[in-house]
């Protein structure tokens, strides 16, 4: 399982199936990653951010108008990517939709995950990827690794707790409390994880991730430069209004 990938092959899975109810009205005609901020659609920040990382190969999902999607990224050459999409009849979840898109993500052991509707402008994509690869040179079994952020106002009870370099979801000692963080929506998995579950149907993440945890076998780090959930038309205004992109 700890096959090293080399700096630049973690290809990208961006998240972009969701439905987008609570940014209704605005997801009724325009999928959720493609609302833009400053004049550029959450994915495209991400698409952009990744090249310039050197992560080039990006395969995206996609369920609600997905066809827009297609038509606004296309092949990616714009920007010195090469997309490929992973279309779902019905929105399959997060652990579903990677499963359903494991060929191609293929022949890498690894692959990268974004949440298509966080906002991180700033994230260290490269270096993120260099600690990962840091864990696995130190022989560390890996099935995932995480970035972790404090807890946001809607999300004040955070997800997992993290030890030292270990994500878990119980707390070890009285004082982990504080420690307890939001999950980003920003990973690296190794495709072993996914191997059990049915293809095309259904599957949640969290319970992936815990089971990986029961056996220490995952990883991750705290972020704490700008990271948003998009998640309601609110949010959204409020980051056109305030992020100064220069």
């Amino acid at each position: 399982m700890n096959n090293l990938p080399t700096p630049d092959a973690l290809p990208c899975f961006l998240l972009a199936a969701g439905r987008g109810e609570r940014m209704r009205p605005l997801t009724d005609t325009t999928p959720k990653p493609l609302l833009q901020i400053q004049g550029k659609s959450l994915l495209q920040w991400h698409i952009e951010a990744l090249v310039a990382a050197n992560t080039n190969r990006i395969v995206i999902n996609h369920a609600w108008l997905g066809e827009q999607i297609e038509l606004a990224l296309g092949d990616g050459a714009k920007w010195g990517a090469q997309i490929q999409y992973s279309p779902e009849k019905i929105a399959l979840e997060t652990a579903g939709g990677i499963r359903q898109a494991l060929t191609l993500l293929n022949p890498e052991p690894y692959f990268l995950v974004i949440n298509g509707d966080v906002f991180c402008p700033g994230f260290p994509i490269a270096a993120f990827t260099s600690r990962f690869e840091a864990q696995l040179s130190n022989g560390n079994k890996l099935l995932a690794y995480l970035a972790l952020v404090p807890n946001p106002p809607q999300h004040p009870d955070g997800d997992f707790y993290l030890q030292g370099d270990r994500v878990s979801d119980k707390p070890i000692t009285p004082q982990s409390q504080e420690s307890k963080l939001t999950f980003s929506g920003i990973g690296i998995y190794h495709q072993s994880l996914f191997a059990d579950l049915k293809l095309y149907e259904a599957a949640k993440l969290a319970p992936l991730l815990r089971s990986a945890m029961a056996k220490n076998q995952v990883f991750g780090e705290k972020y704490t430069g700008p990271w948003h959930d998009v998640g309601t038309p609110q949010r959204l205004h409020e980051l056109n209004q305030s992020y100064d992109p220069k």
